[in-house]
């Protein structure tokens, strides 16, 4: 029987098995026996850490159901602070290649700093025909898409009903894109759930959507806005936990995108093969 070690971990709730990479795993047929929460280890997705030649080190996730995501804010802080814990970095600053381009990571203990690609793709409203309603549902692409949708309510709101309907649309096909609910709480704060592409289902967080809607409710609250350093807007999960959104305007464009969260060390061992 092979064995291959592994760590599980999880940021702000959204958890995920990580494994150095190793030749010869099929990691889509891996993945969907390691996230299955009653014969598996149970998890999000599993991240494998591996070389690379583009940056310091490589991230590759892959989701719950075997398809690989092309970026992941909350693996990214978990993928951080396992770089930190387990290979001794020489940096404090050091690059991750990810399949929507190289990030940066720091981490100190169970908190993590990520400073992600630039978003892509704002739409402020796509729309959408749904159940006989014209929804405007602003989009963006933070490394993987979203379609924000504000509710009033959040905590009554049917997403794992609703989310399908939206992430399948053909309004975002060929890709189909993430769901996130919002409601404003304050200004510059937000609350969020997210049905997420790939799991399928609603997570207890998503990164890249916190950061979708960090940013989109900035714009919507601050249209007047085009220069600005250190925009920040803090997002509620719905595990509970904060997470900080901090970026950029630039002439109207969004930089310098950071995330800050836990990365959480849960358990080590062995996964059978």
């Amino acid at each position: 029987m092979n064995k291959i070690p592994f760590t599980k971990m999880a940021g702000a709730g959204n958890d995920f098995v990580v494994i150095d990479a190793k030749a010869g795993l099929d990691y889509k047929t891996l993945t969907k026996k390691v996230c299955d929460r009653t014969n598996g280890i149970g998890a999000d997705g599993l991240l494998v850490l591996d070389k690379s030649k583009k940056a310091d080190y490589k991230m590759r996730i892959i989701n719950a159901d075997g398809s690989e995501a092309e970026m992941c804010g909350n693996g990214a802080r978990c993928i951080a602070a396992y770089i930190v814990a387990n290979k001794k970095p020489r940096k404090k600053l050091f690059s991750i290649e990810t399949l929507a381009g190289n990030i940066s990571g720091e981490a100190k203990g169970e908190v993590a700093h990520v400073h992600l690609s630039d978003p892509t793709n704002y739409r402020s409203a796509v729309t959408v025909s749904l159940n006989g309603r014209t929804l405007h549902l602003p989009y963006i692409d933070t490394g993987v898409p979203h379609a924000i949708v504000y509710v009033n309510g959040l905590a009554d709101i049917d997403v794992n009903a609703i989310g399908p309907q939206i992430r399948y649309h053909d309004a975002f096909k060929p890709r189909g894109t993430n769901v996130d609910f919002v409601e404003e709480i304050a200004d510059n704060f937000v609350e969020l759930r997210t049905y997420e592409r790939g799991v399928e289902g609603e997570t207890r967080a998503c990164g890249t959507g916190a950061v979708a809607s960090a940013i989109v409710s900035y714009l919507k609250t601050h249209p007047k806005v085009k220069n600005i350093k250190n925009a920040k807007t803090k997002v509620k999960t719905a595990s509970g936990e904060v997470l900080e959104v901090c970026f950029d305007i630039v002439n109207t464009q969004i930089k310098n995108v950071w995330l800050k969260g836990s990365a959480k060390f849960i358990a080590k061992g062995e996964y059978y093969v």
